[in-house]
């Protein structure tokens, strides 16, 4: 009898405020939910709090209660337990904005996302970084290369999403998720890590 291949996993999806991203992100968390896993939302406060052009905080707040029955999660309060009572199996950035990367890189938690993480890896538990960001090539490469290095610290599949026109800027291919939660969980980063996105499409 064949499994779904995330049956029974209890992930953390934890979104930071990349609006032109969160359409992508909620696919994302869909598709986790269909291959079997419990997933729970841990969302920045930005996504429900400031409307763009991309939604209003309404908009998404219904987007992501469709996606999951799971309660969603804002506030570090909410969120801490979560390492000490062993909630979740992985927590997964998605998406993880370049300011989010240099807080994590720098230990520094001042939200439900970055408590999240905080929580996890106080475990020695796998988190998996979903990373969209203009500047991860510049000032953020540090942080970048700090945290390739980092234990339990791993990545879905990378690459420059506009090279020419944005030549700093790395995209993670969400389409590699459910594949790299099943690495993560195993304390192993999927590879390759650096993929093209030649003939792919990406809005951030």
């Amino acid at each position: 009898m064949n499994t779904l291949p995330l049956q029974g996993v209890r992930i953390g999806f934890a979104m930071a405020a990349s609006h032109c991203n969160l359409h992508r992100a909620v696919a994302t968390l869909k598709e986790l939910v269909a291959a079997g896993a419990t997933v729970t939302p841990i969302v920045s406060q930005s996504i429900l709090h400031v409307s763009t052009r991309f939604g209003t905080p309404e908009h998404w707040r219904r987007e992501i209660e469709a996606a999951t029955t799971e309660p969603i999660l804002t506030a570090i309060p909410e969120v801490e337990p979560s390492g000490p009572k062993h909630w979740f199996d992985v927590v997964a950035v998605v998406p993880c904005t370049g300011n989010t990367l240099a807080k994590i890189a720098n230990a520094i938690n001042d939200s439900a996302v970055t408590m999240a993480v905080k929580a996890q890896l106080r475990q020695g538990n796998p988190v998996l970084l979903g990373i969209t960001s203009n500047d991860l090539l510049g000032m953020n490469a540090n942080n970048l290369g700090k945290l390739l290095s980092s234990r339990s610290i791993y990545f879905i599949p990378f690459g420059q999403d506009d090279p020419i026109n944005k030549p700093r800027s790395l995209d993670a291919h969400l389409e590699q998720t459910v594949p790299s939660i099943q690495a993560a969980l195993q304390h192993q980063q999927i590879q390759p890590i650096l993929m093209s996105w030649v003939g792919s499409e990406t809005s951030h």
